[in-house]
């Protein structure tokens, strides 16, 4: 692929990117609201949040194996029209207050996201090897358009269909995703030929007892999961302390700062310091945010944690990914990325379920508490395999 060809392309990819995650973004915002507002039992609140991200668990390995047999842009495609129906398809259930028609169109919005979380992976595949994670890492700062207009976008339409609160922000997250579809249009991406043999390659219980695939997807998943779980009491745990819904948007926003931003230096960041450093880094912060969200809850408090937890996500996911483009070969690359994403999401769709009961049953310092143990388990991880690869250095 040209040079220029391949820049190209990470342009392009970092675009799209950036309206999928500010339709993200504007979910975060008034998702759990919204389920709160349409459920009669008020612990299914984030039930559609829930079933968002059992779609994506059920749909990554299915996306990743269709577009390696259709490509990159076709796949990219096919999910933004899922962003289409998803965000029509939650505008009708609040205009006709069904709270399972809500709930159903989480299943649309979590194909949708499935798609999305391989614009990192078309990144490294259309960069050289030097600059591989710079391109995980700048595609993934799209995300820093998202912390700027989904909370906006989340603010000035949710009021935009009288009487049927939080209807219209999901008209927007449609048309976000009609923008992105343009976008991904003109993506420039041929097929390797070795993904045309599905055969091929090293069996996936071989792949995946590597120390760096353990410690990758155990990164990205524990890094999701903890970071999920907060954020989705988040909404709910200021509207019981009694702040207001532009408050609670300004918290989700700087949270999605704090997940993008750092993007613009996380590559070099891997490069300098190296990767199981960056891991630990971002399992510490993660306990940080933990401690400020024990400590208060002024909007304050929640707006500085929800920034340190989304820094934190950055680092173990961006360096979870780049550890994992290590662990595999050119012909391993789509199974190995679904089953990647399939146990992050996995995760995460626990920790969804988890999130609105425990925040309506025990409050919103268990929450927190329940992010502990994950991050700690992180660091012992992370301690390991840079353990395990000074090995040999020091045995020469």
């Amino acid at each position: 692929m040209r040079p220029d060809q391949a820049t190209r392309n990470v342009i392009l990819l970092t675009a799209a990117l950036a309206l999928s995650m500010t339709g993200i973004a504007t979910l975060a915002t008034v998702s759990a609201l919204a389920g709160q507002m349409l459920a009669t039992d008020k612990r299914l609140a984030t039930l559609p949040l829930a079933i968002q991200f059992t779609m994506i668990m059920v749909s990554t390995v299915p996306a990743s194996l269709l577009m390696r047999r259709i490509g990159r842009r076709a796949g990219f495609l096919l999910g933004q029209t899922m962003g289409i129906a998803a965000g029509c398809l939650s505008a009708l259930g609040i205009i006709v207050e069904s709270f399972w028609l809500f709930a159903a169109a989480g299943g649309l919005v979590g194909v949708h996201m499935a798609v999305a979380q391989y614009y990192r992976f078309a990144a490294a595949e259309t960069a050289k090897e030097a600059f591989k994670a710079r391109a995980i890492s700048w595609v993934m700062a799209g995300g820093v358009i998202a912390a700027i207009a989904g909370p906006e976008i989340a603010k000035f339409t949710h009021t935009l269909i009288p009487g049927r609160l939080y209807a219209g922000a999901f008209i927007a997250i449609a048309g976000l995703s009609a923008a992105a579809m343009v976008i991904v249009a003109f993506l420039d991406m041929p097929r390797p030929a070795v993904d045309r043999e599905p055969g091929s390659g090293r069996p996936l219980a071989v792949i995946a007892r590597q120390p760096a695939f353990v410690v990758a997807v155990l990164s990205a998943m524990l890094g999701w999961g903890v970071m999920n779980l907060v954020m989705t009491a988040t909404p709910l745990a200021m509207h019981d302390h009694d702040h207001s819904f532009p408050d609670t948007a300004f918290a989700i926003q700087w949270h999605i700062l704090g997940m993008y931003a750092p993007s613009f230096f996380t590559g070099d960041l891997i490069r300098r310091f190296g990767i199981t450093r960056i891991l630990i880094a971002g399992a510490v912060l993660n306990l940080v945010a933990v401690a400020i969200n024990v400590t208060g809850t002024s909007v304050a408090h929640f707006c500085v944690a929800m920034f340190v937890i989304g820094i934190g996500w950055n680092f173990l996911f961006v360096g979870g990914t780049t550890l994992l483009t290590e662990t595999y070969r050119p012909e391993e690359r789509a199974k190995t990325q679904g089953f990647n994403d399939f146990l992050v999401f996995a995760t995460t769709t626990v920790s969804s379920f988890s999130s609105g009961a425990l925040q309506h049953a025990l409050g919103w310092e268990a929450v927190n508490l329940g992010a502990v143990v994950p991050m700690i388990a992180v660091l012992a991880a992370a301690a390991w395999l840079a353990a395990h690869r000074s090995r040999p250095a020091q045995a020469g």
